[in-house]
């Protein structure tokens, strides 16, 4: 039997998750509220829905992906969820503040945003909310690459995309992972935007939403090489861990927990058993 993979002991997580919710939502719907037709903000918005980012005419490549990684996320932590994810435009103040995260995927060139949608995204991130970019291209330095890497200039020039190292919190904040998988591995580490400590953009070019996608009779839309299986499960614990970062922040980094974390650090986790197929 494989031994148990370290999950957050879910009395406090969800006590720090909702705080953490909270504050940021919070913070999100006073920006929004200032936006006309913004009444009923807080309705069934206390569950977490994506922000499925839109920049420019260019089609969504995984349109099911983010599905199945909520259905995912529901089944497997105490965050409560909204399984659609919304489409979000930076032209839409209100509707960008609404979440805390929001998700860029793309395999092809995008048009610049203009300086006010820049603006009003800097100030989104600045203010608690977090960026996931997800290139669906297969493999590293194409036009979306070169996309990203401009937008990302414009929205930090003095920060910049950087590599986060290897003992970053991101790759404990719920499963203990080692490499950032996805439906490929074009690239063995995951770059980000770091503003006050925080990373507010993480950027994979390993198309996470490849790995997630599945269709409506239940099966995967994408081969996942060279892991297979193991990968695509491995894909799916680096989204539940992003999310869990995005809500939670440096919760994992608290000294308490250290002496737990570096024992389970020694067991090599298998798959989990299969389970339901849902969505």
């Amino acid at each position: 039997m494989n031994p148990p993979v370290f999950q957050c002991t879910p009395c406090r997580l969800r006590g720090r998750l909702l705080r953490r919710r909270r504050l940021t939502w919070l913070l999100a719907a006073l920006v929004a509220a200032t936006a006309p037709g913004a009444a009923g903000a807080f309705g069934d918005r206390d569950r977490l829905q994506i922000g499925q980012l839109l920049i420019g005419p260019a089609p969504v490549p995984r349109p099911n992906a983010l599905r199945r990684l909520l259905w995912e996320l529901d089944k497997r932590t105490s965050i409560e969820v909204r399984l659609e994810a919304t489409p979000v435009r930076l032209s839409d103040a209100a509707e960008l503040f609404r979440h805390p995260l929001l998700y860029l995927a793309g395999d092809r060139e995008f048009p610049p945003p203009d300086e006010e949608d820049v603006m009003r995204l800097r100030r989104h991130l600045v203010s608690g909310g977090m960026l996931l970019i997800d290139s669906a291209e297969g493999r590293a330095g194409g036009a979306f690459d070169q996309s990203v890497r401009a937008l990302c200039a414009r929205l930090f020039p003095r920060a910049g995309l950087q590599r986060l190292p290897e003992d970053h919190v991101v790759y404990r904040s719920f499963y203990l992972l080692r490499t950032p998988a996805g439906r490929v591995l074009a690239q063995p580490f995951l770059e980000a935007v770091v503003h006050d400590g925080r990373a507010v953009i993480i950027y994979s070019q390993n198309d996470l939403g490849g790995a997630w996608a599945r269709d409506s009779f239940g099966q995967w839309e994408y081969d996942v090489v060279p892991g297979g299986a193991m990968q695509r499960e491995q894909a799916f614990r680096l989204g539940v861990n992003l999310v869990m970062y995005a809500m939670c922040l440096d919760y994992k980094t608290d000294q308490v927990h250290v002496p737990f974390i570096m024992r389970r650090r020694l067991w090599q986790a298998g798959p989990p058993d299969a389970g339901p197929s849902g969505p």
